[in-house]
Order: structure tokens, then C-alpha cells, then sequence
């Protein structure tokens, strides 16, 4: 009758100890899982501030590029502004080429009443043209 008896002890000894294993390894279990959410959690912050800086860097190259990009249009703009003026400045100079030919073939041809018309024609082009040049310089 010992041995019964001394088999439920061991019995029941080998069931506490192993009750106390169980638990010390569930609480470890738990430790390690909650160490690697602890983990996991820091791995994600990182990432997540790279990629708030990579969102910085994103937002400013953003803004760069529309700097450049309004500088260009400002450029073009002032451009089509300059060559509207050549192209103006060139039809005046055609303008006047055709008077002082036109002056030249009627004095040629003795007509100096046209002649004088076509000069006095020429005069004031030539001051108009001046008043506008004056006008767009300020």
C-alpha cells in the first residue's frame, strides 16, 4: 500500500511541477509575444517616420518643380511678349522701307507732290512709332 500512496504523491508532485512548467512557459510565451508586438511596434515607427521624411522630401521636390515650372511660363510669357514686339517693329520698318521707296521712285519720276505727300506720310509713322516706343519703356 505504500507504493499507491507514494505514487500519488510523486503523481501528484509530477502534475504540480508540471502545471508550474506549463504556466512558466505560457508566461514566457506571453513575453516573448508581447516583446515581439514591443518589436514590431518600434519597427513600425521607424518606417513610418522614413516615410513621413520621404514624404517631406516628395512634397518639397513637388514644389521645386513648381517654382521651375512657373518660372518657365513666366519666361515664355515675357517672350511671346518680346516677339510680338519684333514682329511689330518689323512690319513698322517694312512700312517705312516701302515709303522711302515709294519717295525715291516719285522724285525719280519728277512727281515731288507725292513725294512731299509720301514724306510728310513717313513723318508721322516715324512719330507715332516713337511715341509707342516711349510708352512701352515706361
Amino acid at each position: 500500500m505504500m507504493r499507491p500512496n507514494s505514487f500519488m504523491v510523486s503523481s501528484s508532485y509530477s502534475m504540480k511541477a508540471n502545471n508550474r512548467c506549463f504556466l512558466l512557459l505560457k508566461r514566457k510565451t506571453r513575453y516573448n509575444s508581447e516583446n515581439n508586438m514591443r518589436k514590431r511596434l518600434k519597427r513600425l515607427k521607424v518606417e513610418m517616420e522614413e516615410i513621413s521624411k520621404q514624404q517631406q522630401s516628395v512634397k518639397e521636390g513637388k514644389r521645386q518643380v513648381h517654382a521651375k515650372f512657373k518660372a518657365i511660363e513666366d519666361e515664355c510669357k515675357q517672350l511671346r511678349q518680346e516677339t510680338k514686339q519684333i514682329i511689330q517693329q518689323s512690319e513698322n520698318n517694312q512700312i517705312r522701307l516701302s515709303l522711302m521707296f515709294n519717295i525715291l521712285k516719285a522724285r525719280e519720276q519728277g512727281d515731288f507732290a507725292k513725294a512731299a505727300q509720301l514724306t510728310g506720310l513717313l513723318r508721322e509713322i516715324v512719330a507715332r512709332d516713337d511715341s509707342q516706343n516711349d510708352e512701352s519703356l515706361h
